[in-house]
Parts: structure tokens; C-alpha cells; sequence
């Protein structure tokens, strides 16, 4: 009855709407039915499936699965092997440059050491001609001095020979009241000298 209601409401867009409403009536005990996969005769269309499946499955993995995985395993040896190689020249550079800068370093090391010895031998010369000069100017001084020394030995041995004939005039002109010349006593202290020597 809503059928043709909604027929005679819509002439134009009227779809007739199939009754699907049947019956199935399974007789109780009549016929057993087993699950498919454990019916004998389902088997063989199983086994069918089966290797159709795996047989599908072999070939996918073998022409994508397999390039696509060995693609990225030879990437990934290539990468390691250009790594590799990287690092072992890194490790050659590295190792380079370290004995240049060993290299370098031995140099410094010796030119150091050279300025080092030739401002030591620089210091001993200049050390050793002040030495030298000051040995000199002290030699010079000695000399000065040893002349100074005879000079003031000799004045005063001069002056000893002229105290000594001054106390010879004394010492006669006491005990004897005579009085003895300066020339006199004078040549008797130097004989009284020659003498003793």
C-alpha cells in the first residue's frame, strides 16, 4: 500500500521496490554439511588455491620484494665501504699531519735550542770580556797601588834615615854635649844600615 501511495505521489520517479522476502527452510537431520576445510571433497579445489596463492606470493617477493631489499643491502655495503674508505683516508690524513706537525715541532724544538746556545755563548763572551777588562782595570790598579806602596815605602824609609840621624844628634848631644852635624849622623845611620843588611 505505500507502494502505490508513493507511485501515484511521484509518477515520474517511481522505482518499483522488489520483495526479497523468501523463506529457506533448512530440513533438521535431512543433510549434514561439514565446515569446507574439513570436507574431503573440497580438498583438491584447496589445494588449488594454495599453490595458485603461494605460487602469486613466490613470484611478487621474488621480482619486488628481493631487488627491492638486495638494492637497499648493496646501497647500504657501498655506503659502509665508501665510509670505510673515507675514514682510512681521513686516518692517512690525520696521520700526515701529525708528523708534519712532529716535524715542525723537532724543528722548533732544535732552532729554540740553537738561539738558546747562541745567546748562552753570546752572554759567556760578553761575560768573559768584562772579566777580561775588569781584570785589567784591577791589574792596573794593583800596579798603581804597588807603585804608590814603594813610593810612600821609600819616602818613608827616607824620612826613617832622616828621624834616625835627628835621634842619633839627640842622643849624642846628650851624652856627650857635642853636637854632632845633620851630614854626620846622616852617613852614620846609613852605615849603621849597611851594615845590618
Amino acid at each position: 500500500m505505500a507502494t502505490a501511495l508513493a507511485q501515484e505521489a511521484t509518477p515520474s520517479l517511481a522505482v518499483p521496490i522488489p520483495q526479497t522476502q523468501e523463506e529457506v527452510q533448512v530440513p533438521i537431520g535431512e543433510g549434514e554439511s561439514l565446515f569446507p576445510p574439513f570436507d574431503a571433497e573440497a580438498w583438491p579445489s584447496h589445494l588449488l588455491w594454495i599453490v595458485i596463492s603461494f605460487g602469486l606470493l613466490y613470484i611478487f617477493v621474488k621480482r619486488v620484494v628481493v631487488p627491492r631489499v638486495g638494492g637497499i643491502l648493496e646501497d647500504r655495503r657501498d655506503r659502509i665501504a665508501s665510509d670505510r674508505g673515507e675514514a682510512s683516508r681521513l686516518a692517512r690524513e690525520t696521520d700526515g699531519v701529525i708528523s708534519a706537525y712532529e716535524a715542525e715541532l723537532a724543528a722548533a724544538r732544535q732552532k729554540a735550542y740553537s738561539i738558546a746556545q747562541a745567546r748562552r755563548d753570546e752572554i759567556k763572551s760578553e761575560l768573559a770580556a768584562k772579566q777580561s777588562e775588569t781584570e785589567a782595570e784591577l791589574n792596573k790598579k794593583i800596579a798603581d797601588a804597588e807603585v804608590q806602596i814603594a813610593a810612600r815605602r821609600d819616602a818613608a824609609l827616607a824620612d826613617v834615615d832622616e828621624i834616625a840621624a835627628q835621634a842619633s844628634q839627640a842622643i849624642v848631644e846628650q851624652l856627650t854635649g857635642m853636637s854632632l852635624s845633620s851630614d854626620d849622623a846622616l852617613s852614620a845611620v846609613r852605615k849603621a844600615e849597611a851594615g845590618n843588611a
